[in-house]
């Protein structure tokens, strides 16, 4: 944004807050729409929409620029041009910005204390402004300022009461076990054995540790809004990615609740009521089971869409009370691996390691062993009826460490089974027992799903998710020990209980009753059922509102009462698809694929932006790596092609059907993702994919032209520090160009523009830069700047700010002119006006092509590279510029010279201002964007203006007054010219020259720039480095120098005494964001 009204998208009003400092802009009301209604009515994101988006639309006020008459006639050889003429009206460039969040905030304009940030003011809020609207919300009077204050503000507006145990740890463990404990887990240590279990469980849990600290690092880099994992996905990868692995996330949850369903019909039938059974008796595998499943399967599914439908309020009550009996049967369970039962402990009967179904071995005792003769082997050991659970001291540990793989059909590894023993009813192998085990440990997403009813997300997540995998893992890893060294392993082996009387082996194993068990169990997998029922409508509700998948658009409206009908009801009907595979060992295998998929995508999320390091990517997480993130990624690759080549490959062939069909036909959408951040990053592989529009908050870095300037002599760069300083920024990872200009004729100094090259590069290599060096010949200085703040770069790898200098010196040669002859005086004088006219000139035009100006003073006093700093850095913020200062102090940090220097963000109050409100709001934002900081508020009250204050605006006037009178020659009158003839030219139609302004407004921007310095010195003046907001230039600074020179010493008095000082003016937009 053109902040100084100069551009070609600039408002002609901008100039008149320091000019009419007594007659502020007010600008016109809008009619408010809520930005929260404008995130829903599918806007890109919340990120997408910037803080500045209440300017005023245009300005039809004439603008006139006050030229000094004797300054014309001295830059013109004494030719007065006297033409007028009013300024034409133009369209504000953030018009569109204004349909996504109007609002009818009217900044405040006049304040006595920041007069000299006047021009800023009119465009830009005050610090105190912008944290009120980010942080505070009143729903009676005030609409939040766009949507990033919007989101804020409805999370500061719901009652926010859940902490790391009730809002993440507890349901994330309700979500990761569940039907696997009970139905399958005592049949994988009896195929698998104990050690391979053990591995099992190692795998299956690493992946999902690994994933959940990937998981943390994206969901603590902001605030992330309701969708979960494809909202992590599809933010941080793009669309493409995001939606196809959106749509296997959402049919993972679907086939979920088929799961979920299956297994509750299992532990009915077959161990609670088996006489329901509506297709003759139930036997393991047959047919009669089948219908049974896919017939109560359907009812239960109807049953749960029904509640689902009533009211998502019902299914989160029944959550509470299933998690409940979840706890107390496993508590149970527990409770049995060390007081098995004696009273009622079954016996089983056990021949050469087969087990005798129990409708079959009445006779099985050593006395009448009538069952022996039956089988062929003479030599078959014969136990009879032995214990089923003999207890851990009893040594059955040993016989169940090692695995029992079995064939379908077999009742003990190689042999055959009979109708009178228990045998496998499908073929087992590692890889199979994976697959299924793999959905035991899934769920852990529960947390991120809940990151807006958390009191402290950021912490919540990471500490919540984590203990809850680690707590389960213990779980699982300490019942395969106790299992193993409990039970008899050709009864873990029994997978539906045949042995005893169709018991579930670890419900009888439990204390007291094997009833608890049961219904615990029940409960449990019918409350998952539901919460997957609950979960996969809105995910699909959220990729349809996203517009990804135009055909999918007809499930993202919701009915009357807000909830998803239409998407439940293609839920319903996909669920219904799994149940009608009537198995749970073989949907189980379905799911995981589906959900290693989207663990595989966290991890690479997270791996990508370690690996890219955008200055976007702050996570409050700090214990990941990419490397974390790699194996993770690696390992649901392998857990997916080891647990089924088949499913994986289907699974990988679907989710590219989704992407190439959204990445042809969907809708094109900019996210801050990663893969464009990537494109940037090897910008010379993928500079035809940068789109030239601006990029996203999140990929915004700082690309940055840095002038410097070469010695006449020798050709090298006179300026190192200044080099050093852009290396400092860049861990920014964004485009760094170093460029100066030489004076003269290209043919003549073609060589010269050579030799200055290499210096330019040398100097670059020696500060550590990577970039381009670009050195341009042109009759003028400031044409040659002009034209290399316009012009630099190629395609989308353009500069977005420009670096330069402070001008040193210009006001002592002043001072000596005065000091010495007339001749001597106008030689200096010309020379520092030139400087001068130079400097303003490149802050104009930067300023009109809403580049960020970062403009560096005493630039000798900078540390060498590579010298450690310790002590403070102090980022003094007085008006909100889009995040500049903030983002610009956060990548100081990063390099070696500031690593150990602590971050203190001030910012200055008012008379009417809560300076105590004030600092938490600032705290609770500096949180919000991951920024470690130490907060001031500083109090700058009205007060008289000091005499002192009057006596350096009367040096200045008298500076001006001096400069004036001063007879300069043809020649130097032509330097001096060169500098702003063009912009003259131009504004020739506007050279009317209006009244001078009373002197008090002088006093009064002499007054900001005496108080400021005067509490940034008592506040800083042990800092090692300043951060300040660098105050707007008018645009009449090009060609009057009476505002040019009033300006510089604004700003001079501003930053006097300060040792290392960076002034730095954002470029109009957001550059920092607190999403993710």
């Amino acid at each position: 944004m053109a902040m100084n009204g100069h551009g070609p998208n600039g408002g002609a009003h901008l100039n008149r807050g320091l000019l009419n400092a007594d007659e502020p802009d007010v600008m016109e009301d809008h009619a408010s729409t809520s930005p929260d209604q404008a995130l829903l009515n599918g806007h890109d994101d919340a990120e997408s929409i910037d803080l500045n988006s209440g300017s005023s639309d245009d300005d039809d006020d004439e603008f006139v620029v006050p030229i000094s008459d004797k300054f014309k006639a001295m830059i013109n050889g004494g030719d007065s041009v006297a033409s007028a003429a009013s300024s034409t009206q133009r369209k504000n460039p953030y018009d569109n910005l204004r349909d996504i969040a109007r609002h009818e905030e009217t900044y405040e304009t006049e304040t006595e204390n920041l007069a000299l940030y006047q021009p800023e003011l009119q465009r830009r809020p005050r610090v105190a402004q912008i944290l009120s609207n980010l942080v505070r919300f009143n729903s009676n009077n005030d609409t939040p300022l766009n949507a990033e204050s919007s989101m804020l503000a409805l999370l500061r507006k719901q009652p926010i009461k859940m902490n790391t145990l009730v809002g993440v740890y507890l349901p994330t463990i309700q979500n990761i076990l569940g039907v696997i404990l009970f139905l399958r887990l005592t049949w994988i240590v009896g195929i698998a054995g104990v050690g391979q279990s053990l591995l099992i469980v190692l795998i299956c849990t690493t992946t999902t540790m690994l994933t959940a600290i990937s998981m943390s690092a994206i969901a603590t880099n902001g605030v992330v809004p309701a969708g979960g994992a494809y909202f992590m996905i599809s933010r941080a990868l793009g669309p493409e990615f995001g939606g196809a692995v959106g749509i296997l996330f959402y049919l993972g949850t679907a086939f979920a609740s088929a799961m979920y369903t299956l297994g509750a019909i299992e532990l009915l039938l077959t161990y609670i009521a088996p006489g329901m059974s509506a297709f003759g008796e139930i036997e393991p595998g047959t047919p009669s089971l089948l219908n049974n499943m896919r017939l109560y399967g359907t009812v239960l599914l109807c049953l749960m869409g029904f509640i689902v439908f009533v009211g998502v309020k019902y299914v989160n009550r029944f959550a509470s009370f299933c998690l409940a009996t979840v706890l107390l049967s496993i508590l149970c369970i527990y409770i049995g691996y060390f007081a098995s039962p004696t009273s009622r402990q079954p016996d089983v009967c056990i021949i050469d390691e087969a087990l005798v179904r129990s409708s079959y071995d009445g006779n099985c005792t050593a006395a009448d062993a009538t069952l022996y003769p039956t089988w062929q082997n003479a030599n078959s050991s014969y136990s009879g009826y032995v214990q089923a659970f003999p207890g851990l001291g009893s040594g059955v540990f040993q016989s169940n460490v090692g695995p029992h793989y079995l064939k379908g059909g077999e009742s003990a590894p190689g042999q055959k089974g009979h109708d009178d023993v228990v045998v496998a009813d499908i073929t087992t192998s590692f890889t199979l027992l994976l697959a299924i085990f793999f959905p035991a440990c899934t769920g852990i997403m529960a947390g991120s799903n809940r990151s807006g009813d958390l009191k402290d997300a950021s912490r919540a997540i990471p500490t919540g998710t984590i203990a809850a995998i680690a707590t389960t893992a213990l779980i699982y890893f300490t019942s395969v020990l106790f299992l193993g060294g409990v039970v008899q392993g050709p009864l873990l082996r029994d997978k539906f209980g045949d042995s005893i009387n169709g018991g579930l082996v670890i419900a009888e194993l439990a204390w007291p009753h094997p009833i608890v068990i049961l219904i615990g169990a029940l409960l449990s997998t019918i409350g998952a059922g539901l919460q997957s029922l609950t979960g996969a409508p809105r995910l699909l509700q959220a990729i349809a509102q996203d517009n990804l998948l135009p055909f999918l658009s007809y499930f993202g409206k919701a009915s009357a009462s807000g909830e998803p009908t239409r998407a439940l009801v293609l839920t319903l009907i996909i669920s219904e698809c799994g149940v009608l595979i009537a198995s749970l060992d073989a949907v189980a295998p379905i799911i995981t694929m589906f959900f290693l998929m989207c663990y595989g995508f966290v991890n690479l999320a997270c791996s990508l932006q370690s690996l890219l390091r955008a200055p976007s990517w702050r996570p409050r997480f700090k214990y990941y790596h990419w490397s974390l993130s790699s194996l993770g990624l690696v390992l649901c690759v392998l857990l997916m092609f080891v647990s089924s080549w088949f499913y994986a490959l289907a699974a990988i062939v679907l989710a590219a059907v989704v992407y190439y069909y959204i990445e042809f036909k969907g809708a094109a959408k900019e996210w801050g993702d990663g893969i464009r951040g990537l494109s940037m990053q090897a910008a010379r592989f993928s500079l035809l994919r940068l789109e030239e529009a601006q990029p996203h908050t999140k990929n915004w870095r700082p690309q940055i032209l840095t002038f410097v300037k070469l010695n006449d002599a020798t050709l090298d760069v006179s300026e190192p520090r200044l080099l050093d300083l852009a290396g400092s920024l860049k861990n920014g990872k964004g485009l760094n160009m170093v460029a100066s200009v030489l004076e003269g004729d290209l043919i003549e100094r073609c060589s010269d523009r050579a030799t200055g090259q290499v210096a330019i590069k040398a100097a670059m290599k020696k500060a550590d830069i990577q970039g381009f060096a670009e050195v341009v010949v042109c009759p003028s200085l400031a044409q040659g700047m002009s034209f290399l703040v316009q012009s630099a770069g190629l395609g989308a790898l353009k500069h977005n700010t420009v670096m330069l200098g402070w001008p040193e010196g210009w006001r002592e040669r002043l001072e000596h002119a005065q000091a010495e002859a007339a001749g001597q005086s106008a030689e200096e004088a010309a020379a520092s006006l030139r400087q001068v006219s130079v400097f303003m000139r490149v802050l104009l035009d930067a300023a009109s092509n809403e580049h960020a100006i970062i403009v560096p003073k005493n630039l000798h006093m900078f540390p060498d590279p590579g010298v450690p700093e310790t002590g403070t850095i102090d980022v003094w913020w007085i008006v909100h510029d889009g995040g500049m200062l903030l983002l610009l102090a956060f990548l100081l940090q990063q390099d070696v010279v500031w690593r150990k220097c602590r971050l203190r963000v001030f910012t200055v109050a008012e008379n009417d201002d809560n300076s105590v409100q004030m600092q938490q709001d600032l705290q609770s934002f500096l949180y919000h964007l991951r920024i470690d900081a130490d907060v001031k508020v500083v109090e700058m009250l009205d007060s008289d203006i000091s005499a002192y204050t009057y006596e350096r605006t009367a040096q200045m006037e008298s500076r001006t007054q001096l400069m004036e009178d001063l007879n300069l020659s043809p020649k130097q009158r032509a330097r001096v010219a060169e500098a702003v003839a063009d912009r003259s030219r131009a504004d020739a139609a506007h050279g009317a020259v209006r009244a001078d302004r009373p002197l008090t407004d002088n006093v009064r921007r002499m007054n900001t720039s005496v108080k400021l310095n005067r509490i940034i010195q008592q506040h800083s003046h042990d800092a090692r480095l300043i951060l300040l907001n660098l105050p707007g230039a008018p645009k009449e600074c090009a060609d009057s120098y009476d505002a040019a020179m009033s300006y510089m010493e604004y700003v001079d008095v501003l930053t006097e005494n300060l040792q290392r000082i960076i002034m730095i003016r954002g470029g109009g937009r957001e550059v920092i964001t607190i999403f993710s």
